[in-house]
């Protein structure tokens, strides 16, 4: 029977979630690394052994971990991360006469079809590449002086690139979104990025239509649509069906389209994934209900799932990274929460189910479906 592994990424350390098929009884281990932020951890997706996990601490500075026998041990990997200096700093040496400062590793993205590679994304917004495992690192250059770099800004929550999207059809096509500057796409491997912001409009911008300074949230596609899209912005759930070149709005009768994560299912990618949050100035679900929002339709038409979910005194956020389906026949849904709690839907959100209370608050969550 199919295995599934949740990756837990906390302010306290990493967690691992095991079970089977079933998804009725699960096996907690941790916390590894325990004390520090574990901000992303993420499986290859051609190595169900390898794991990588973004260690950090404003004390300590930035580390790369690597498990390579699916997270009972780990090294630390690349844990200069291209850069010298005191602790606490991140100084990646690009060449010029004072080295560019950066603050920690929002996002690992393990490459699709090279078991070794893997990119990162990082706070001040950039993306970093390691064709070794992670061992070595070098910046994909093209994003960061791309002409547009003097109107990004910090959203709050930093000036951070947190999702890292490979078009499995394509791998020199890539996605990324940065808080707050909007949504970029390579064609050529990052060696050029474009905005692809048409069609986002943000009321807080001098020019809300503007190119770049949007404060998108996170993104989302399905392997077999790499070309639709679905984002879930600062206000707003919008939705691409040209890779991005323009955006329309699938809001629809959400109760507040205000939030941070957006999934796809696994095998239906029509089928979407939200949990509105009540505002931008208050983090917690409308009503204090926790209900998840899916739409079958790609958007627009929304109904709340809430069997299982604490419907009462609920006052918890769901954090950007912190959302994953799993790939089995039955997909099961899960995500995480600042109150410490892990869910899991084992038939695509009909129903709920603790895995776990009173972790750390929750950073990320991703799956591995192992054989």
């Amino acid at each position: 029977m199919s295995q599934v592994r949740v990756l837990v990424g906390t302010r306290k350390g990493a967690f691992l979630l095991t079970s089977d098929g079933k998804r009725d009884d699960w096996k907690v281990e941790g916390p590894h690394f325990g004390g520090w932020e574990i901000y992303h951890m993420k499986g290859s997706p051609l190595n169900p052994n390898r794991i990588y996990a973004s260690q950090s601490s404003g004390w300590f500075g930035q580390v790369i971990q690597r498990s390579d026998d699916g997270g009972k041990t780990w090294e630390p990997v690349g844990n200069k991360f291209g850069y010298e200096g005191e602790t606490g700093t991140h100084q990646w040496y690009d060449g010029t006469p004072h080295p560019w400062e950066f603050k920690r590793v929002w996002h690992l993205e393990p490459s699709l079809t090279d078991a070794e590679a893997v990119y990162a994304g990082i706070e001040d917004a950039a993306i970093f590449h390691s064709a070794d495992g992670g061992k070595e690192w070098s910046e994909l250059p093209g994003l960061r002086t791309h002409g547009t770099g003097p109107q990004w800004q910090p959203g709050a929550g930093g000036m951070c690139l947190h999702t890292i999207l490979i078009d499995p059809s394509n791998p020199d096509r890539m996605y990324i979104a940065i808080s707050a500057a909007g949504a970029f796409r390579t064609d050529d491997g990052g060696k050029s990025w474009k905005p692809i912001n048409k069609g986002l409009v943000s009321n807080f911008m001098p020019d809300p239509k503007a190119e770049v300074g949007h404060c998108v949230h996170h993104m989302a596609l399905h392997p077999s649509k790499p070309s639709t899209l679905f984002m879930q912005k600062h206000w707003d759930i919008m939705r691409s069906d040209n890779a991005g070149d323009s955006w329309t709005e699938v809001s629809g009768n959400l109760p507040t389209d205000f939030g941070f994560v957006i999934d796809v299912h696994a095998h239906e990618p029509e089928t979407i994934y939200v949990v509105p949050i009540l505002s931008d100035s208050m983090h917690y679900p409308p009503d204090g209900a926790l209900r998840v929002y899916r739409s079958k339709s790609g958007g627009n038409e929304w109904e709340p799932l809430t069997k299982g979910l604490p419907q009462q005194n609920c006052y918890v956020n769901i954090l950007r990274d912190a959302m994953a389906v799993d790939t089995l026949d039955s997909c099961g849904i899960y995500f995480g929460t600042t109150g410490g709690q892990v869910y899991v839907s084992p038939d695509g959100g009909d129903s709920w189910k603790a895995i776990v209370h009173d972790l750390p608050p929750v950073l990320s969550v991703e799956v591995q479906t192992l054989a």
